[in-house]
C-alpha cells in the first residue's frame, strides 16, 4: 500500500496581502498577483507537483477568482497541477464553474484541478445572494450537479436551487475524459465519508494541531472509497510553515506573520491569541507548524506520511504575506532538498 505514498509535494496560497507586521506596508493586488505567478513558475521548474490558490472576498487577499489566476499560471508552466484551494462551491454556478475549469484544463494540457469545499469564510454568501440557512443543502446539490456535468454529456438534471437542464451540453469538455475534482475539508467526518463514497480525492486543510489527529479521518475516507467502489483513494494533507536554511531562521521568520493571522482569527472568531511559548511548542520538531530546516521538514513529512498515508502534501508558507524573497527561498528548498529526501524514503 505504501509504494506511492508521498511522492508529491506542492504548495497552496491565498495570495495574502495583510499589512506587514513590521512596516505596516500593504502589497498592491497587482504586485501580489505578480509574486504569485513568479512562485508558481519556480515551483514548476523545481518539479513540485501541485499549486493551489484559494478564494477570498476580502481586502487582505488578492484572489477572489482562482481560475483566472490559474489560467495565467498555465501559460508560464508546463508540468505542475494547477488547482483552486478551495473553490467555495456553495456560492458558484456549477455550469459556469465547470466551463471555467475545463477551459483551464484545455489551456494547460490536462493540469487543472477543481478543489471544491464549503469554505471556512462565509463572505461570498451575501455577495452571490446565497442563504447561509441552505449551507449544507447548497453544497450537496451543487456537488451532485458538478459531478453529473463531468460524467454525462449532454446533461439532463433538475434540483432545488437553479433551473433544470434538459439535454444541455456544457462545453468545452475537459482535456482528458474527466476533470479532476477533489473535495476540501477541515476535518468534518461527514466530508471524508462523502468524498470516499463518491470516489473523489480528498484534501485535508490542517490549520492547527498535529496532522496525526487526521489519521482516523483518512482511515474513514479509505473505508468509504472501498464501500462506494467508485475510484481510487487519494489523500492530500495541507500544512502551514516555512522552510529556511537553518531551523531557527525559519521559526523566527514565520512567527510575526503567523501571529498576525492568529490576531485576526481572535478578532473574527473569539480565539485566544497564542503566546510565543505556544508557538515554540508548535514548531518544536515541526510538530504542528512545519517551520524549520529542510532536514527537519523532510523528517516530519516522512513521519506523517508513514502514519497518515498521504499521497500528496501541500505547504502554505505565505501566511499574512511573508515577504517574497523568503517565500521564494522556501520554495527552492522545498523542491531541491525536501522533495528528494522525502522521495528517497517514501517514493
Amino acid at each position: 500500500m505504501c509504494h506511492h505514498w508521498f511522492v508529491e509535494l506542492g504548495i497552496y496560497s491565498f495570495a495574502d496581502r495583510h499589512p506587514d507586521p513590521a512596516t505596516g506596508e500593504q502589497l498592491s493586488v497587482a504586485q501580489a498577483l505578480r509574486n504569485t505567478l513568479e512562485r508558481i513558475k519556480l515551483a514548476d521548474e523545481l518539479g513540485l507537483s501541485f499549486y493551489g490558490l484559494g478564494e477570498h472576498h476580502l481586502d487582505t487577499y488578492a484572489i477572489s477568482n482562482p481560475g483566472t489566476v490559474l489560467a495565467a499560471a498555465a501559460s508560464v508552466t508546463s508540468n505542475i497541477t494547477l488547482s483552486s484551494a478551495v473553490t467555495v462551491l456553495s456560492t458558484e454556478d456549477p455550469v459556469r464553474l465547470y466551463q471555467q475549469f475545463s477551459t483551464l484544463d484545455q489551456l494547460s494540457g490536462g493540469r487543472a484541478e477543481l478543489l471544491a469545499g464549503r469554505g471556512s469564510f462565509t463572505e461570498s454568501f451575501p455577495l452571490f445572494g446565497a442563504d447561509l440557512g441552505d449551507y449544507d443543502e447548497l453544497f450537496e446539490e451543487k456537488l451532485a450537479l458538478l459531478l453529473h456535468i463531468d460524467r454525462e454529456d449532454p446533461v439532463t438534471w433538475s434540483g432545488k436551487f437553479r433551473p433544470p437542464l434538459t439535454g444541455a451540453r456544457v462545453l468545452p469538455r475537459p482535456f482528458g475524459d474527466r476533470l479532476r475534482i477533489s473535495i476540501g475539508t477541515g476535518g468534518n467526518p461527514e466530508s471524508s465519508i462523502r468524498a470516499g463514497l463518491l470516489g473523489l480525492p480528498v484534501v485535508y486543510a490542517v490549520i492547527g494541531g498535529g496532522p496525526e489527529r487526521f489519521a482516523p479521518l483518512v482511515d474513514l475516507y479509505r473505508r468509504a472509497v472501498e464501500a462506494g467502489g467508485q475510484g481510487e483513494p487519494h489523500v492530500t494533507m495541507g500544512a502551514i510553515g516555512l522552510v529556511a536554511r537553518k531551523s531557527q531562521e525559519a521559526k523566527d521568520a514565520f512567527y510575526p506573520y503567523w501571529l498576525e493571522t492568529m490576531k485576526y482569527g481572535a478578532r473574527a472568531r473569539g480565539w485566544t491569541v497564542p503566546s510565543r511559548g505556544d508557538y515554540d511548542a508548535y514548531t518544536d520538531g515541526a510538530s504542528a507548524i512545519f517551520a524549520g530546516s529542510p532536514d527537519e521538514i523532510a523528517d516530519r513529512l516522512i513521519t506523517v506520511g508513514r502514519l497518515v498515508g498521504a499521497d500528496r502534501y501541500a505547504m502554505q508558507m505565505d501566511w499574512s504575506g511573508v515577504p517574497q524573497s523568503i517565500v521564494m527561498t522556501a520554495i527552492e528548498l522545498l523542491g531541491t532538498e525536501v522533495l528528494p529526501a522525502v522521495r528517497k524514503e517514501l517514493g
